[in-house]
């Protein structure tokens, strides 16, 4: 199975590595001439994963022609720029593997209902777990989520991908990967929240937990099961996201516990923290299926502006409850 990898950030970079393992061919798409040329003179993508050796047998490109005649494509770009990007490649029946992690702005669609109006003959799969991309393309000890519908595709994709340190875990449920994936980016910017503004340990730990009763509470609105959501791709990733500063939106919501503004940091990434994307859209979404989710409304308040200290009041205040609601 010949593997294209559309997106040459740090993920992308990363899962090419994986795909690549033992000298197998895997073709790389950057959008920046430099990554290409990074790639293929150096065997390193010194923009977005430096210090990585690649393997010889990942061959970058800056044209998405070049894909046509792979037999599956992981899709790595932007959850925003997904719609876009696969309306631009030579698609057709190829079996997309999302990798994206939010949901579409405006449409309010789950990457893989956006995959399925831009793609509509292409089977599509999700992975999705607890993965930094630097410990992965490091080979270090990594396990997720592969979802896909179809069985037996679901088993060779699994079976491509899986490695010593690279375990991959099947499921037919491709809502609930999704969802875990995209809450949980919203979830780490308020866990940076509590770490930046000295909150404390206590905080956060009772954050993770109300948070993952939200993600539960959506997912299982959108139509997820339960039983993927306290997998790799929904508690799993949860934890690893909201415990360390290699988290893109975890450092996020550090910088705004310390009462930076969400212009200020969000200008000086030149990699995206999904989450901040992903906010606004989740608020809405949960707002249309009528799921209460304080925090997802809270991490919006900070991002628009509110004071650290009134938005954590606000949710301290919040009358009393049963825990299992």
């Amino acid at each position: 199975m010949r593997i294209g990898v559309i997106g040459a950030g740090a993920w992308g970079t990363a899962l090419a590595q994986v795909a690549a393992r033992g000298g197998r061919p895997v073709t790389l798409w950057a959008r920046e001439p430099e990554v290409v040329e990074s790639v293929n003179g150096a065997h390193e993508n010194r923009q977005f994963l430096a210090g990585v050796s690649l393997a010889d047998s990942i061959r970058a490109t800056g044209d998405l022609a070049e894909l046509a005649g792979h037999d599956a494509l992981l899709v790595v770009a932007p959850a925003q720029h997904v719609r876009a990007v696969l309306a631009a490649a030579p698609v057709g029946a190829t079996p997309l593997v999302l990798c994206a992690k939010g949901i579409e702005a405006g449409t309010r669609l789950l990457v893989g209902e956006v995959a399925h109006q831009a793609a509509p003959q292409a089977p599509i799969a999700v992975l999705s777990g607890p993965t930094f991309a630097h410990e992965v393309a490091a080979g270090k000890p990594t396990a997720v989520t592969l979802a896909c519908e179809d069985e037996d595709l679901r088993t060779r994709l699994a079976e491509r991908l899986a490695g010593p340190a690279f375990r991959t875990y099947g499921s037919a449920d491709v809502i609930g990967a999704e969802i875990g994936g995209a809450v949980k980016n919203v979830l780490a910017i308020a866990c940076g929240v509590v770490e930046g503004a000295g909150l404390g340990l206590n905080a956060r730990a009772a954050l993770i937990a109300r948070g993952f009763a939200e993600m539960t509470r959506f997912g299982l609105a959108r139509g997820g099961q339960a039983e993927t959501l306290t997998g790799l791709s929904g508690l799993g990733d949860l934890v690893l996201t909201c415990s360390s500063t290699n988290s893109r939106n975890f450092s996020l919501g550090v910088g705004l516990g310390q009462g930076r503004s969400a212009r200020e940091l969000l200008a000086d990434r030149k990699t995206v923290a999904e989450g901040a994307h992903t906010a606004p859209v989740l608020r809405e979404a949960a707002r249309e299926a009528g799921v209460d989710m304080p925090v997802t409304e809270a991490v919006n308040a900070l991002l628009e502006g509110a004071p650290v200290a009134d938005v954590v009041g606000a949710l301290l205040s919040r009358p009393l409850r049963e825990e299992a609601q």
